[in-house]
């Protein structure tokens, strides 16, 4: 620790938190035991999912700046958070914070996008498509690209557990619906290229997803986290 400055001397990537009870397995971003190198959380208070996925609630955007500029107080080298849906407000949080913010995985589409054919889409798995609005999409750039979204309210388990709050996870029920789901859209859309998974809660299946889908990339939160590391930080 830097007694002067009140800062540490090892530097973390500042995670901003929804509200919730559900588990957080290895893999999730909620899990520090997910990353390679130091992670700092700070929840904001009354967050929940239904304010944010469902509600689209704006009154949030100030809290989750405010928790940011509180990890970046402590020493965070840059920001991500804790739900996709949070695309919304990147235009805000980018704004009012001093270090880069990575706000949603749906960042990655950008490169998702760039990697693949030109008559290919990029596949997009969502806790609840329905909430996942033009809005969403716009604010980090991507409304104009071919996508295919497929959203996860079907899934009893998922939507019990992500968006209702149910306190314990079958994880073997839930990986069987991720897969059904990445089944389901690869073979409605076999023209995908790349699959960006919105959910942060996703990230434990991303292997299950892979597989399933014969093998195409899968972009995930922690693929963008690591991501921002190796930019930022040099050993």
């Amino acid at each position: 620790m830097d007694l002067l400055n009140n800062r540490p001397t090892t530097p973390f990537m500042g995670i901003i938190m929804l509200d919730t009870i559900f588990p957080r397995i290895k893999g999730d971003i909620g899990n520090p035991a997910t990353f390679r190198f130091p992670v700092r959380y700070k929840v904001v208070n009354g967050a929940s999912p239904e304010r944010l996925v469902i509600q689209a609630d704006k009154t949030l955007i100030q809290p989750f700046i405010e928790a940011g500029r509180s990890l970046i107080r402590e020493g965070a080298y840059a920001l991500a958070t804790s739900c996709g849906f949070m695309a919304l407000f990147h235009k805000e949080l980018t704004q009012a914070l001093n270090v880069p913010v990575f706000s949603s995985s749906l960042l990655q589409v950008h490169l998702a996008q760039s990697i693949i054919k030109k008559d290919q889409k990029v596949g997009i798995i969502t806790a609840r498509k329905t909430s996942l609005t033009q809005q969403h999409l716009a604010a980090v750039g991507i409304e104009h690209y071919p996508l295919a979204i497929i959203g996860m309210e079907t899934a009893e388990e998922f939507s019990s557990v992500f968006i209702k709050g149910k306190p314990t996870l079958d994880r073997e029920k839930c990986q069987q619906e991720m897969r059904t789901t990445a089944l389901k859209l690869i073979t409605s859309h076999p023209d995908i290229g790349a699959i960006v998974l919105e959910c942060t809660n996703m990230p434990p299946y991303a292997k299950i997803i892979h597989a399933a889908t014969g093998g195409v990339p899968i972009f995930d939160v922690i693929t963008m986290i690591n991501t921002a590391h190796s930019t930022l930080i040099y050993t």
